[in-house]
């Protein structure tokens, strides 16, 4: 009886845990969460803080400053000593779920390539950001004119990619279901 129930249990979990996910309503709970993280913060610098800086200025732009230059020098260190490997393991990584996804055609592994390439597009977009902002050293308005207009279009990408995401799910979800699949 308790096997039973057990499998019973078992079996509810993984229905929860479908691996057909552009079906699931799973899926587009994490693509919501996924693109409201990666545009709430930009260089570890929360929006509302960002607005609130250009807005009142004072200690908290003192602090937006801090805090970019913080994470700038972490993220460009780390580039400098690890980059190349990185950069190797992403493209692997990437190249093997590609193959998986378009070759072989598994759903699971085309709903993954669908969150994990504009995650490495808005991850090269920060570093891109993060080298400007070295170079440039950027005054106080300039640099939260900057931190906004990379949300602005990290938004923008979010809008296209969430677009082509749904349209490649309904195109997969009917082929899947007038084939039987």
């Amino acid at each position: 009886m308790q096997e039973q129930n057990a499998l019973a249990l078992l079996d509810n979990i993984l229905s929860l845990i479908d691996m057909r996910s552009f079906s699931s309503v799973w899926f587009w709970i994490v693509v919501a969460l996924f693109w409201s993280a990666v545009t709430h913060n930009v260089l570890g610098v929360s929006y509302d803080m960002i607005v609130q800086a250009r807005r009142n200025g004072g200690q908290t732009l003192a602090d937006v400053q801090i805090l970019v230059e913080i994470h700038v020098r972490r993220m460009l260190a780390m580039v400098r000593h690890i980059g190349h490997w990185i950069m190797g393991f992403v493209t692997a990584v990437m190249s093997l779920i590609f193959v998986l996804a378009f070759v072989y055609g598994l759903e699971f592994a085309q709903a993954l390539f669908l969150l994990l390439l504009p995650l490495t597009i808005t991850r090269l977009m920060v570093l891109r950001l993060a080298f400007r902002i070295e170079r440039e050293r950027l005054d106080a308005d300039r640099l939260l004119r900057v931190l906004l207009r990379h949300r602005l279009w990290v938004q923008l990408l979010g809008v296209v990619i969430i677009f082509l995401t749904a349209i490649w799910g309904m195109l997969r979800v009917m082929t899947a279901s007038v084939l039987s699949i």
